[in-house]
């Protein structure tokens, strides 16, 4: 019988972290060691999580542990709020082989990009090299056998597997920047209520949060090697999802038997990215409301051959391919397992 790998979970009472504990629960090579949470400690997982109330045939249900009670693991996923791995890397390291971690704290590789959208010195800056970016359709050969890999932002994500096949082809004009609009849902506000995520705020609102200096937009900068890379965000009535909605050029004339075999020589081989971009129907674009619960990302596109103007496509679920699903497999990556263990379920319609 081959042994499981023993994983465990820092900060997992989050959104994120149910999404990884669900995830994992149902993965074939991995057992959960522990799952912590400093204040929940000793109430059952599920108090937080509902949807993981145990069932017959499996383990005794899981508690949460404080981290200070943390043993040594194979793998130690980090789901703590932006700024806390940092400070702690060197402790969690020497607990564990190999660490995911889904906040923002390694993801950029140059100390100075982090303060300036940070605001505040990065604790632990020789640490950011060790870190691989954990975008596995960007980073895969890097990422296959890492020790150390950060997790993805998850409007960064759905912005760079936008443009990435655009990127990689040469399409793209130099002179022009890239923007992209990027609706959000509220559950990227994370599972803490604030003034703003209050329902009888939040409810019914299509707000704009950060029509500019989004922090995801260091990250799309640093994928795609552009300075003139500008994000947008905006929160609609939708709990899980983003769409991204790039707006870019190309030279007049470009159509779309070249951008098929752009999207198609990036993703064709992708076992998460789907492209769609139908010519009839309700859902000739990506809409993330269907990929609720997948590591699924739907890319698509649609442009103006007059003029050059190309608008790239992008749906993803931001706690799926956004952070908990990307996360896990990187950990099938890292560890030689099939790619797609534990990530197979391919949402739900209708939602």
């Amino acid at each position: 019988m081959t042994t499981r790998a023993r994983v465990s979970i820092v900060g997992g009472s989050g959104y994120t972290g149910g999404e990884l504990l669900r995830l994992l629960l149902g993965h074939p090579e991995v057992e959960i060691a522990q799952v912590t949470s400093e204040s929940q400690a000793g109430n059952y997982v599920h108090s937080l999580h509902p949807n993981l109330r145990p069932v017959a045939g499996r383990p005794q249900p899981l508690r949460f542990t404080t981290s200070a009670a943390l043993a040594p693991c194979d793998v130690l996923f980090l789901a703590l709020p932006h700024g806390q791995a940092q400070g702690r890397i060197e402790e969690f390291a020497a607990l564990a082989e190999r660490i995911v971690d889904l906040s923002a704290d390694f993801r950029l590789r140059d100390g100075q990009v982090y303060q300036q959208y940070y605001g505040e010195p990065h604790k632990a800056p020789d640490w950011l090299g060790r870190f691989v970016y954990g975008l596995p359709e960007l980073n895969r050969e890097c990422i296959r056998g890492a020790r150390y890999v950060s997790g993805v932002g998850c409007n960064a994500t759905a912005s760079i597997l936008a443009l990435l096949p655009l990127s990689r082809s040469g399409l793209l004009l130099p002179e022009r920047p890239l923007v992209v609009d990027l609706k959000a849902g509220s559950s990227e506000s994370g599972a803490s209520p604030s003034a703003a995520s209050h329902h009888p705020e939040r409810s019914g609102a299509v707000r704009s949060f950060a029509p500019t200096g989004h922090r995801h937009e260091a990250e799309v900068a640093q994928a795609l090697g552009r300075p003139d890379v500008y994000l947008s965000v905006t929160s609609i009535e939708l709990v899980r999802g983003v769409l991204a909605t790039a707006h870019a050029w190309v030279e007049p004339g470009v159509g779309d038997k070249e951008l098929w075999r752009a999207y198609r020589s990036a993703y064709g081989a992708e076992p998460f990215v789907r492209i769609v971009h139908e010519r009839g129907g309700i859902y000739r674009h990506p809409e993330p409301k269907l990929l609720a619960g997948t590591n699924l990302a739907d890319v698509g596109w649609d442009v103006d051959t007059r003029t050059g103007r190309l608008v790239a496509l992008s749906a993803i679920d931001n706690l799926g391919k956004g952070a908990a699903g990307s996360a896990v497999q990187c950990l099938n990556l890292m560890l030689g397992w099939d790619e797609s263990a534990g990530l197979q379920f391919m949402g739900l319609h209708p939602v």
